[in-house]
């Protein structure tokens, strides 16, 4: 039997520096060309917020750097997510000019961004790169490629009409969400720019932690994003996928999801109380890349609550507030 909750043992964190960060986004938005209404309906998001309470120990010009990558992360997602059947060709050609850009660092023309879609990544992509080591730099890449595949898949499922079952959505929500991008740039955007060497990186148990808390963000999103989902996901929703798999009504899965999520949570707790040592000085990055984790799935879920970006389902209410 399912029970329902959404209890968070995490606790809330936010940087001092994400009001200023907030209030510097919209001029630096407006100077690379978004449209004054577009800048104005993104700050309102609070994207300084999120970033502060993803990582609130970074610096304010840190802050700020990944406050605006973010803001590119969900301008992205509003131009490639926004229609239950997006062109692909479009779709294809955004993901391209993504690629053109990063990869030339903007010396290819990119056609299938708008200029300053191209602006906005270029400028904070190479400022946060340009202070990394060449390891961290190449997991940055290698999340967002996955994530930008991500991109692809749910976009060529919704072009042919493919309903994703619930372990395949699983898997694929993992690279929508762009929660590896997030976790590559703990190390910019934490304190004193600590280092996990590749093989602890990719040890068995920070990888489950990484998916754990990649499960636990992107499920909290689809519960409060499920009215939107149900007119513009054509069924890329964890609710929606559970709905349609086990036959349930929407209220019904949507409490199966709850309950999969507080399980979920339980096991990302046990998960974190079982990190090996590795090492005097490889411990404390590992820790600060564990905390940084949890950092993301508590942060996601006090951001969403505050920000008008995500009005919540009634059915979902009853079990949001003082619980999570």
């Amino acid at each position: 039997m399912v029970t329902p909750g959404l209890f968070c043992p995490i606790p809330p964190r936010i940087s001092p520096h994400a009001d200023a960060a907030q209030n510097w986004l919209t001029g630096w938005m407006t100077e690379r060309g978004i449209a004054a209404e577009t800048a104005e309906r993104l700050r309102r998001s609070g994207f300084a917020r999120y970033a502060g309470r993803l990582y609130p120990d970074a610096d304010e010009t840190d802050l700020r750097l990944v406050t605006a990558l973010f803001t590119w992360f969900f301008l992205l997602d509003d131009t490639v997510d926004g229609d239950a059947a997006p062109p692909l060709h479009q779709v294809r050609a955004t993901v391209d000019g993504v690629f053109a850009t990063i990869d030339s660092d903007g010396r290819q023309p990119a056609p299938g961004l708008s200029e300053p879609m191209r602006a906005m990544l270029l400028d904070s992509w190479r400022a946060i790169t340009g202070d990394l080591s060449e390891m961290s730099v190449d997991r940055i890449n290698d999340a967002l490629r996955h994530h930008l595949d991500g991109i692809l898949v749910e976009a060529s499922n919704k072009w042919v009409g493919r309903r994703p079952g619930i372990v395949e959505y699983i898997q694929l929500r993992r690279a929508t969400s762009a929660a590896y991008v997030s976790y590559a740039l703990i190390e910019f955007a934490g304190a004193g720019r600590m280092r996990i060497p590749e093989a602890v990186y990719h040890h068995p148990v920070l990888r489950e932690i990484s998916a754990a808390g990649n499960d636990l963000l992107s499920w909290f999103n689809d519960l409060l994003s499920l009215e939107r989902d149900e007119d513009v996901s054509a069924g890329h929703n964890l609710v929606l996928a559970t709905a349609r798999e086990r036959g349930l009504a929407r209220d019904a899965a949507t409490r199966e999801v709850i309950g999969r999520w507080q399980e979920r949570m339980t096991r990302f707790v046990e998960l974190r109380a079982a990190v090996p040592a590795f090492g005097t000085r490889i411990d404390a990055a590992v820790r600060r890349y564990v905390e940084g984790v949890a950092d993301s799935v508590r942060g996601t879920i006090d951001w969403s609550l505050e920000s008008p970006r995500y009005p919540m389902p009634t059915v979902v209410e009853e079990w949001v507030g003082s619980r999570a």
